[in-house]
């Protein structure tokens, strides 16, 4: 039997050669929308790319970065010989790993887990800290019905506009780590003890299910990112704003009062976050943006960055905001409400609340 790898425009590559079943001891949570089972057929990849699933074997240990996230959103240790399904992606973090997917691979062949979602590649460099990443052997690629799978197979229905929509709330920030995360479920966790609706989303990054779930876990009654729509990271995509716009659209089939959106990395890097904020569409839903800067650098930075595209931060936050003085410096030095995510959640909360009721009176 042959069995063809169906490619994005629904064409198909070169046929692939089935291998056989085989057991897998973890699946990871990059291939959540596909509804795996423990026992997948692997069959030799010809053209692999971005996102195709594959069964790997790790061959070494980590003691730093040596946790897998599962489709339950469970972590669970890896150890070597594991046999594990992932998917074929890229990384570009500043504190984390960069990698990509070779243009050839064969079984045998030596690849790396790239972060704790399961997105695999090959590193080309790490942050001093960690150390590199787990090295694994490729075993196969995974088919199901005679078709190569990929997680955009299992992707939603792609939107190029945005046509009306709650307000939207942009949480974004200077690099990974700058406190993007804490605002945005902080936002969440108050609005929905005050009688709203909130439904809540990532827009660029690496996937991985931590963050929505920790979304979900404050109050979310929805919640959805890039992976929803097909990308095991936003790396190499230019233009992420039809992802932003399919994941809005169907968040506003909740009904939420507001649609919380975080976007992952910082406004530059190599997931361009950028794209977001140039696009009129999706600012003119924007009714608030909140800003997470490390220090006042980042924070000035960020201003400058941002006025270049004719966009104001609303609100700043992140660990600039961590002191009594980071809040009042900022607020002086900048002219821009300051909160802080950890110790002033309720202020934030009402600094946006004021935002999104602005923004409504002006509709």
């Amino acid at each position: 039997m042959k069995v063809e790898a169906l490619t994005g425009d629904g064409s198909t590559t070169a046929p692939l050669v089935p291998s056989r079943l085989i057991r897998v001891d973890k699946i990871a949570s990059a291939t959540i929308r596909l509804n795996l089972s423990e026992e997948v057929t692997i069959a030799e990849p010809v053209e692999p790319k971005v996102g195709d699933v594959v069964v790997v074997r790790t061959l070494t240990d980590s003691a730093t970065y040596n946790q897998l996230e599962l489709t339950s959103g469970r972590l669970a240790r890896l150890n070597p010989h594991d046999i594990v399904v992932g998917v074929l992606g890229r990384r570009r973090a500043l504190k984390g790993f960069v990698g990509d997917v070779p243009a050839r691979l064969r079984p045998g062949d030596r690849l790396h887990i790239l972060n704790l979602g399961g997105v695999i590649g090959r590193c080309t460099g790490h942050h001093h800290e960690l150390g590199w990443p787990i090295e694994v052997e490729l075993l196969g690629l995974v088919v199901r019905d005679g078709t190569a799978l990929n997680v955009a197979q299992g992707a939603l229905p792609r939107k190029t506009r945005l046509e009306g929509s709650a307000p939207l709330v942009l949480v974004a920030g200077t690099c990974m780590n700058s406190g993007k995360t804490q605002a945005a479920t902080e936002l969440i966790k108050h609005f929905t003890r005050h009688g709203y609706r909130v439904a809540a989303g990532k827009l660029s990054g690496i996937a991985c299910l931590r963050d929505t779930l920790n979304m979900e876990d404050h109050g979310a009654v929805k919640t959805l990112s890039f992976l929803d729509c097909g990308y095991p990271s936003t790396v190499g995509i230019e233009d992420i704003t039809p992802i932003a716009k399919t994941i809005v659209a169907a968040l506003n089939e909740a009904s939420p009062d507001l649609i919380v959106l975080e976007l992952g990395d910082g406004i530059l890097g190599g997931y361009h976050v950028d794209s977001v904020f140039r696009d009129r569409e999706i600012m003119s839903a924007c009714a608030a943006l909140v800003f997470c800067a490390n220090d006042f650098v980042g924070a000035w930075g960020g201003i400058q960055l941002l006025q270049q595209m004719g966009i104001g931060i609303d609100v700043m936050s992140g660990s600039a905001t961590d002191s009594q003085m980071g809040i009042e410096y900022i607020e002086r030095q900048f002219g821009i409400p300051a909160a802080n995510a950890l110790n002033g959640g309720e202020r934030l909360f009402q600094l946006v609340r004021e935002k999104i009721a602005a923004w409504q009176n002006s509709k």
